[in-house]
């Protein structure tokens, strides 16, 4: 049974670890955005005393080191290269993957995670997708991978105004509907312009 000062500097080797992984990515899925999926995260945590938080920091802050978009990794290679290296048992590091292997909108869209820990930190990523911050986001991504302005905006369609009605938890839920007005207000405005 790890103490928590071990779970502290695990987390903090997890942050350092990304630093690494994602240095000189410019497209929406960096650090910074795992550490905002991290802090996401924490904050639905606090409504759910129950929840493992030391399992829900790791999967947030590693849930996109093997992300199929940035990486040619198998079997969650990266994430696991850094969890087996931190004294973690296997049934943990085994959890975390799965939370992880969660959390995709792409792969998991009609699916709910099983845990109350993959619940939070799918919503956590998924609200990190829609408000301002998704916005920016979607067109990072699409300037980094040439799409135009028009060809972003259909990324809204197919996946960010979808995503109010996909949380799984009331903290999310209701946060995400903050920011799906936000982006409603963006796109009337948008069109406005145009």
């Amino acid at each position: 049974m790890l103490s928590d000062d071990a779970k502290k500097t695990i987390i903090s080797n997890a942050i350092k670890y990304i630093q690494k992984v994602f240095d000189n990515n410019s497209d929406g899925h960096d650090t910074d955005h795992s550490l905002r999926v991290y802090h996401n995260a924490l904050s639905i945590s606090s409504k759910y005393q129950e929840a493992d938080l030391f399992v829900i920091s790791l999967a947030a802050i590693l849930h996109d080191v093997d992300d199929h978009k940035l990486f040619n990794t198998k079997n969650n290679q990266n994430a696991r290269i850094f969890l087996e290296g931190q004294d973690i048992q296997v049934e943990t590091i085994e959890w975390i993957v799965d939370i992880i292997n969660g959390v995709s909108f792409s792969h998991n869209k009609d699916k709910v995670p099983k845990t109350l820990e993959g619940k939070i930190v799918q919503d956590a990523d998924r609200l990190d997708a829609i408000g301002a911050i998704g916005i920016a986001r979607t067109f990072a991504y699409g300037g980094k991978h040439d799409r135009s302005l028009e060809d972003s905006l259909k990324h809204f369609d197919d996946k960010l105004l979808l995503l109010k009605d996909l949380m799984n938890t009331e903290v999310a839920a209701d946060i995400a509907s903050e920011r799906h007005a936000f982006m409603e207000a963006f796109l009337n405005e948008y069109r406005k312009e145009c």
